[in-house]
């Protein structure tokens, strides 16, 4: 079973913010008033008993203490930068598995958190941008691609594995084999609009069917992973065996973010090795 971790904050943040409430206009009157009945009966207030008097409920007090740092942590997370970690390798080479990554929140729109709607525009997807959204077939899962075809492209992915978009052959320049490999996986450089990145192809393998091609709807977005033989995304529009939409466009609904930096690695939290830092730096 997921973890609707937004809609835990938003509730954590609201109990803490309705008990430090309750207490300003209910209990913290009722403490000051008995602290002032009994200094008024007594001609030396004893400072234990005044302590005693104003001693906060412990819900209240846990209340009190936990709201401004939840409330800086919902900021924080629903409308500036909220981290990820990379689980799987279907943006191979930009994004290795176990990446820790900080994604932008606010680029692409001001949304509500749990509502995820949209009160303030920003600025849109780009072709090229790497792109943190919610799984249109389970949005409790969240995935990250890079956008390929915005709304009104015609995309189209040839038998050679060449992406074309509106016809257009999209830019790629051989790199060579990948370092390690058996021959099979080679890297390019390819170029969505204005940015330059490298994808992965394995030539002897084939998981989409070759001479597909979309056009992309109004308020959608075409997704495909950098590592092109090993990654679940738009392409997968259908599946022979099944009659719904398997993957599809993602809706703007859907978005979550711009993926924009690796601040850390740790691909295996459970082995003994340590967390490095040797690939952070800006995603292409």
């Amino acid at each position: 079973m997921s973890i609707n971790f937004p809609l835990l904050l938003v509730v954590a943040v609201a109990v803490c913010g309705a008990l430090a409430l309750f207490d300003l206009i209910f209990l913290a009157p009722r403490r000051r008033a008995a602290i002032a009945s009994y200094q008024g009966q007594v001609g030396e207030p004893d400072e234990a008993v005044i302590d005693r008097l104003n001693k906060e409920p412990l819900l209240v007090e846990y209340g009190k203490s936990f709201f401004p740092v939840l409330a800086i942590v919902l900021v924080l997370r629903s409308f500036l930068v909220e981290p990820f970690q990379i689980p799987s390798g279907s943006m191979k080479p930009t994004l290795e598995v176990g990446d820790f990554i900080l994604v932008n929140k606010f680029a692409y729109g001001i949304r509500l958190p749990v509502l995820d709607t949209k009160i303030i525009e920003v600025g849109d997807p780009q072709r090229g941008d790497v792109m943190v959204f919610r799984y249109p077939s389970d949005p409790n899962i969240n995935y990250i691609k890079r956008v390929v075809g915005l709304a009104g492209d015609h995309v189209a992915y040839s038998s050679d594995k060449q992406l074309f978009i509106n016809g257009q052959a999209v830019a790629q320049q051989l790199l060579g084999e990948e370092p390690g490999s058996l021959g099979s996986v080679t890297l390019y450089n390819e170029r969505l609009g204005d940015i330059e990145h490298q994808i992965r192809k394995e030539m002897t393998r084939y998981r989409v069917e070759p001479g597909r091609e979309w056009v992309i709807p109004e308020g959608h977005y075409f997704m495909v992973g950098d590592n092109r033989d090993n990654s679940n995304d738009s392409r997968y529009w259908k599946d022979p065996q099944i009659p719904q939409p398997l993957w599809g466009m993602v809706p703007d609904r859907n978005i979550v973010g711009k993926a924009f930096a690796v601040w850390m690695s740790w691909p295996d939290p459970k082995s003994r090795n340590l967390p490095n830092f040797s690939r952070v730096g800006l995603i292409k």
